[in-house]
């Protein structure tokens, strides 16, 4: 008897099964807040070099003078008069170009840095910042305003979110094998252990590398959580809801979105509010009391869905799974064309999705509101997957997807070209348009990518596809920055311009891909290939297993074969490749 064949038995979503799932689906509400907490402790303020008389570090905006004036990151010394003063502020910048008059909206960020001669008389020579005043209007303190991380250093922000991804990509593999090896509970612990040992120490931190450090172990439970509660939420539920129970997870990843949005509006300090976050967590250590085994918990449920049963529900014997080697694809072209273009689109779709969120910080307004309305944005892409994949197909709605969030970011330039501040807004609404279509192709690719491979490699298919979007995330955080170090409007809409292209090049390669939607799936080589080239359908309701967001955990001993109009999985402690 097959693994799926015990929900025939016990139910495949039952009241009981529903209030498990809900336990083990809790902590992805915190792995969210973790991955996009860098947006506010990391949060750059407006900020200028401090005037020699001020011994604060908020922000004096009215602190100018005719013999010193200040700039984000140099001051400058001068015998101007204040008519050329102002002639060469740039408001844009807060910089000062000798060679520019800025009542004329001529707008140029990079101040040319040598002595040099205003008039033939007067003459201006500038110093790089020792100390800073930043405005406090969004955030009391982050730690780029304690540590600096501006000018010269401000890469040193975005290095420490890509070190939080790269413990994200480590906490993946390692606590998957892990998983595998001494179980899911005790990885699901471990991780537990981890997320509230790092994000507790923290909030008391005051160096750089030991906050890069804690971010990295942080980041490597939440890539544990994140795989070990997938696997453990499949494993709940029949094959027929396992579409739905995936969804519903991603709706939880949306959830702390929001959650974290709340929570940074009214703690404006970036250590208050990463320790409130992370307090709730030592909760999830009662979870240790729960000691079923998988034999006693299916015996539950079945009592608790009224379902008569004969012991052992398990099955005593299982089938090992054929082993291919991934190298065999280069004897199929057409095969290995799909298998490129599949992981092409990780990538993307993983830096899009993630890049966006990131990129809040760069849009016109309140960052807060900025956030909440991405998050929202996220959650109804999220929603928009679970009626139209079986109704519509996979293909059509990761298309369209793809070709919705990325010409609308294309079009963004377009009001910011133009120069009017009145519609400044239609950049940021084309810019969750975006992130709907974005979020859509998120959910959509764990399933279709899935459901094209082959069962002989699927599971090797899948782990390069992860660790593809593993890259992409790790490379996400730099692309916002572009709009620092590129000048004028062009720089403005760079970063969405780059998401937009990738969006638009990864949907046009996915109509090389075929539709799965409610086909008999492949299970060798040749199937494959043979379910490239037959275009009719199979009306078998075909469900798959699908991996978590952005994680590699691959079992090793997976099988799955379509039995009753379903792929079933022959293995237990391998049900779902997470």
């Amino acid at each position: 008897m097959a693994y799926d064949d015990v929900f025939k038995k016990i139910g495949s979503f039952g009241r009981y099964q529903k209030f498990i799932y809900l336990l083990q689906t809790l902590p992805v509400v915190f792995t969210a807040i973790q991955t996009y907490l860098s947006v506010f402790i990391l949060y750059v303020p407006d900020h200028r070099c401090a005037n020699s008389d001020n011994n604060g570090t908020k922000l004096q905006r009215n602190a100018m003078n005719s013999s010193m004036l200040y700039s984000k990151c140099e001051s400058y010394y001068n015998n101007l008069t204040m008519e050329s003063i102002h002639q060469m502020f740039d408001p844009m910048t807060e910089r000062y170009h000798p060679h520019k008059d800025f009542t004329n909206n001529l707008m140029q960020t990079k101040y040319i840095s040598i002595e040099t001669s205003a008039d033939g008389n007067s003459t201006m020579r500038w110093e790089e910042c020792k100390r800073w005043e930043y405005d406090t209007k969004e955030f009391e303190t982050t730690f780029v305003t304690e540590n600096n991380l501006v000018c010269s250093k401000k890469l040193y922000r975005t290095h420490a979110i890509v070190f939080y991804m790269a413990g994200f990509t480590a906490g993946s593999v390692l606590i998957g094998i892990f998983s595998d090896r001494f179980g899911r509970k005790v990885a699901l612990m471990a991780s537990i252990v981890l997320y509230i040992g790092s994000n507790v120490s923290l909030s008391f931190v005051q160096e750089f590398w030991l906050f890069t450090a804690l971010r990295f172990v942080s980041g490597v439970s939440v890539g544990g959580l994140l795989s070990t509660c997938y696997v453990m939420d499949l494993e709940l539920v029949g094959p027929g809801k396992r579409m739905l129970a995936g969804m519903v997870y991603m709706l939880f990843w949306g959830l702390g979105a929001l959650l974290l949005t709340g929570m940074a509006y009214f703690i404006r300090d970036w250590r208050n509010l990463n320790l409130s976050l992370a307090l709730p967590t030592i909760l999830f250590l009662f979870y240790i009391i729960c000691k079923k085994k998988a034999e006693r918990i299916f015996r539950l449920i079945a009592r608790r869905n009224n379902r008569s049963f004969e012991e052992p529900i398990l099955p005593d014997k299982v089938e090992k799974a054929q082993k291919v080697s991934f190298t065999a694809l280069c004897s199929y072209p057409r095969l290995l064309c799909n298998t490129v273009v599949v992981f092409f689109n990780w990538f993307v779709v993983a830096l899009v999705f993630l890049g966006l969120s990131w990129n809040v910080n760069n849009l016109a307004g309140d960052v807060f509101l900025n956030f909440f309305l991405t998050s929202i944005a996220e959650i109804v892409g999220f929603l928009l997957c679970i009626p139209l994949l079986d109704r519509v197909g996979r293909k059509p709605v990761y298309v369209v997807s793809l070709f919705t969030g990325g010409f609308a970011l294309l079009l963004t330039m377009v009001p910011v070209l133009l120069g009017s501040s009145d519609i400044q807004w239609m950049m940021f609404l084309l810019s969750l348009v975006g992130k709907v279509g974005s979020s859509a192709a998120f959910a959509t690719i764990f399933l279709y990518s899935a459901e094209l491979f082959p069962t002989v490699i699927r599971n090797t298919g899948l782990g390069f596809a992860n660790f593809c979007a593993r890259t992409g995330g790790m490379i996400a955080p730099y692309i916002p920055d572009l709009s620092q170090e590129v000048s004028g409007d062009f720089g403005k809409v760079l970063p969405m311009c780059i998401f937009g292209i990738l969006a638009i090049l990864a949907g046009l390669l996915s109509i090389l891909l075929p539709e799965t939607n409610k086909r008999k799936l492949p299970e060798t080589l040749e199937d494959a290939v043979n379910f490239i080239q037959t275009k009719g359908r199979n009306d078998l309701g075909v469900e798959i297993n699908v991996v978590p967001p952005l994680n590699g955990n691959i079992q090793q001993n997976e099988k799955l074969n379509p039995l009753n109009g379903h792929v079933q999985q022959s293995e237990e402690s391998a049900m779902l490749s997470g």
